[in-house]
């Protein structure tokens, strides 16, 4: 069973981590919830732009490829659109299973995945302007140790 959700809206994280727990087998629920950082108080909000039925597909696709990965149950992935203050909760993930270590690895998995995969373009306002926010090298490493 997942959750996939794209939207303007803010996290509902007590709904979430509350489906994720509504297994009696599971004995592990992992989440990760990321928000805007504003590293000296410099952005002042980001904005996601999208193109919907290219980033549902791609999130199908990384809940497809943990499931095969490690044996899970509930998964659950949310990411704002739109504009988003400093801050503000951007994704969810929440991943519940069995055993705690397919959850760990696979909300990891997950995490690392999408920041390289997402179709997200990703606009920084700050206080010195805005500015297209590029990929990290950090990210990409991350996804290295997966593939």
């Amino acid at each position: 069973m997942n959750i996939i959700e794209i939207s303007q809206s803010s996290v509902d994280i007590n709904s979430l981590i509350k489906w994720l727990n509504e297994l009696p087998q599971d004995g592990a629920v992992v989440t990760f919830m990321g928000k805007v950082r504003s590293l000296e108080n410099q952005v002042i909000c980001l904005t996601l732009e999208h193109y919907p039925q290219m980033t549902e597909k791609v999130f199908s696709n990384i809940i497809h490829q943990a499931r095969e990965r490690w044996s899970i149950n509930r998964v659950a992935l949310v990411h704002r659109v739109g504009k988003i203050n400093a801050n503000e909760s951007i994704v969810f993930v929440g991943v519940s299973s069995v055993h705690r270590r397919d959850a760990f690895a696979a909300t990891e998995f997950i995490m690392d995945v999408l920041k390289n995969e997402a179709p997200f373009w990703k606009k920084e306002q700050t206080t010195s302007g805005e500015n297209w926010v590029e990929a990290k090298q950090s990210d990409v490493n991350a996804l290295k140790k997966w593939y």
